[in-house]
């Protein structure tokens, strides 16, 4: 069964959310606009066609990875979710649900997001089929949800969260810095992990970022951008960035 991700044309603030076996259209006055399908699934299950599909995602910028990447990362991760748009890949991202320091946590690995005026329609449903699924793991739990980023727009993806870290504004303490220790340890980050920043300085090689841009980066908080100020996506910089889903929030997504 797939997760349905559907927009109202005239409200774009207003955003559906329901269950269907396959793609459905919304129709407003005339207008048609595709849903968008999420699914999430074994690794197992990921075909190398569609890691190519994956590889030609997003192309023309400083860092893509390609099929040899992401044969890599389907054998690292346990759960991968694909959002369309149609027939057309939206955006994907692996992950899995585990206890981290004992605690329920959703782990956002290698993720992207096509480059279309539905980027952050894509992206939410993404996260939110994600989000589903660690209710169904850890009911009646707060759950952490972590990934690493390398833009100010990927926080897009904790829009639904609490106690986000690093946040503008916000001066971390001890337990919110074992936090960022202890997610950069169990992502194996490819560089230095610099705990009182949350950043990865990176040693050359792309980090394993969750990979979305802004249609309209011009909006973006100044405060939000200041905390990527001197990172180098290409050689590898990124933050460990984390927050929390409250189990009423999610208790919502059943």
């Amino acid at each position: 069964m797939a997760f349905t991700y559907e927009e109202h044309l005239r409200f774009a603030q207003t955003l559906f959310i329901g269950w269907t076996n396959a793609s459905t259209t919304r129709t407003d006055r005339g207008n048609s606009l595709m849903a968008l399908t999420v699914e999430t699934k074994d690794c197992t299950a990921l075909s190398d066609a569609e890691i190519e599909e994956m590889a030609d995602l997003i192309d023309d910028e400083p860092v893509i990875f390609d099929v040899g990447e992401l044969s890599k990362q389907r054998d690292a991760w346990v759960l991968v979710t694909q959002v369309r748009d149609g027939s057309r890949l939206a955006a994907y991202g692996f992950c899995t649900l585990e206890r981290v320091g004992g605690d329920p946590t959703v782990l956002i690995g290698l993720a992207a997001v096509r480059r279309t005026s539905r980027r952050e329609s894509a992206l939410k449903g993404m996260v939110a089929d994600q989000m589903r699924r660690a209710v169904l793991a850890f009911p009646d739990e707060d759950v952490l949800v972590a990934a690493q980023i390398a833009d100010p727009a990927a926080f897009d993806a904790y829009k639904p969260l609490s106690r986000v870290v690093p946040r503008p504004g916000y001066e971390a303490n001890g337990e919110d810095r074992a936090w960022g220790r202890r997610l950069a340890k169990r992502f194996d980050v490819r560089g230095e992990y610099k705990a009182k920043e949350f950043r990865v300085y990176g040693e050359g090689a792309p980090s394993l970022v969750l990979n979305h841009s802004s249609s309209k980066p011009e909006t973006i908080n100044p405060a939000v951008v200041a905390l990527f100020e001197g990172h180098d996506q290409s050689k590898g910089d990124a933050l460990v960035a984390f927050g929390w889903a409250t189990r009423e929030k999610l208790a919502k997504l059943l």
